[in-house]
């Protein structure tokens, strides 16, 4: 997700997880400055903007020239090139040639960001490989994607996320995000498994050629069940919550500054700053003026009472899409599975672009396409344009495309620069 300064940071699923209607509703994910002056608290109406940032095979801009117009053309014949032109018989083009004409009109035309839509929901969720136009293992491939290394740091060394319970959580819940934290490392699991998926994120490296942590574990945790900072947060108040967990009386959060990652769950009663409008997670590093450090973090919201259509799809369906069912969550709680997708999306980036100038696609450091950006709403083989990807159905009937430790979920592919594809375990891999 994007990352820009202060007052605009990081947009997910910074993330929208929604399909769009591709007839009347462009791309959800956009990467727009911070709102202010917010509403009071209130589940959103069903969202139709006109915006757009990226998706799954997308950069962010499209940097052909427009043509540029300075005044009506001139050119100077002579009289015998005027009253003697040479006249050739027009050759019809054939369909071939008239869309690569179009495709070459277009593309000198167009000079803004790039439209992609995301994927709708896969109405037959493991269609056969003939369905989806032949089997591919590698999905959302795109040469116009460059994923570049910028040089910043790359969490390489253990990563340990501390957990931020913010509101009212039950233990049920918790566990759930738990135990897909410790799948990320462990060992052993059935494919198609989280620690699989993992592997893709690892293919990343610093300045050194050292790759990404392959260990990723859960520390210290902290509840906030008070509403310490109120019932609607700001971006920068985010910031201050993180500040009170490391700074608490009893039992503060350790300050780990290389290789900690402070991850803020907000409860379903809790609205954060374009919560549902424009994302529904973010990372970005914490600023010496109000936590005393620099510290990556990330924030995730459970979106179950305020806009689950928009940001535990395809857990629940929007009102703008009649008659789409929707998937059974598989661990049964539409919120908190809607929500493993997007920390997944934030860990993810955050251990390869923790401090936001390193491991990014577009020009703009403000505005950066990171690894889980470019794959949004791809779950498997088949992922992308119109299709969530092949999917598993357990006898349950639940919905998920990965395995952890006594547990299923449901988690987003991400982008493997190597390949130029968006890659990950799936139900092929059984």
């Amino acid at each position: 997700g994007g990352h820009p300064g202060p007052q605009q940071i990081k947009g997910d699923q910074k993330a929208r997880l929604t399909p769009r209607n591709p007839q009347t509703i462009p791309d959800p994910h956009p990467r727009f400055p911070a709102k202010t002056n917010r509403e009071p608290l209130k589940p959103p109406e069903t969202q139709s903007p006109a915006r757009h940032h990226h998706n799954q095979n997308c950069v962010s801009t499209h940097t052909a020239d427009s043509p540029t117009v300075n005044g009506p053309h001139t050119s100077t014949y002579t009289s015998s090139e005027i009253s003697s032109p040479k006249m050739t018989p027009a050759v019809p083009l054939t369909a071939a040639q008239f869309l690569l004409l179009l495709l070459f009109i277009l593309g000198g035309l167009w000079s803004g960001p790039v439209a992609c839509w995301r994927p709708w929901p896969n109405s037959r969720p493991n269609s056969t490989d003939s369905l989806l136009g032949g089997s591919k293992k590698y999905e959302g491939s795109s040469e116009f994607v460059a994923m570049r290394y910028h040089m910043g740091p790359v969490l390489t060394g253990n990563i340990t996320v501390y957990p931020i319970w913010y509101g009212a959580w039950r233990s049920a819940q918790k566990r759930i995000i738990r135990e897909f934290i410790g799948s990320i490392s462990a060992a052993g699991l059935r494919r198609p498994s989280v620690s699989g998926w993992w592997r893709t994120v690892r293919l990343y490296t610093d300045q050194t050629g050292a790759n990404a942590s392959g260990t990723v574990r859960i520390g210290s945790e902290k509840n906030d069940r008070f509403y310490s900072h109120g019932r609607q947060l700001t971006r920068l108040s985010v910031q201050s919550v993180i500040k009170s967990a490391i700074s608490a009386s009893t039992r503060p959060l350790p300050i780990n500054p290389k290789g900690g990652v402070y991850l803020l769950l907000t409860s379903d009663d809790v609205y954060v700053q374009d919560f549902c409008d424009n994302v529904c997670g973010f990372h970005y590093f914490t600023f010496p003026s109000i936590v005393g450090y620099t510290l990556p973090y990330a924030w995730v919201g459970n979106s179950a009472k305020l806009c689950p259509g928009v940001c535990a799809y395809p857990f629940a369906v929007p009102e703008y899409m009649p008659g789409v069912k929707a998937a059974l969550p598989p661990n049964g709680d539409v919120g908190v599975d809607g929500m493993v997708s997007v920390i997944a999306h934030e860990v993810a980036e955050l251990a390869t672009n923790p401090l936001v100038n390193a491991w990014y696609a577009g020009q703009d450091p403000s505005f950066p396409v990171e690894i889980a950006d470019l794959c949004e709403g791809i779950y498997g083989t088949g992922g992308g344009g119109s299709y969530t990807g092949q999917m598993l159905n357990d006898r349950d009937g639940a919905t998920y495309n990965m395995r952890g430790i006594r547990r299923r979920f449901l988690v987003q592919w991400v982008w493997n620069h190597l390949l130029n594809y968006c890659t990950g375990p799936n139900a092929l891999d059984q």
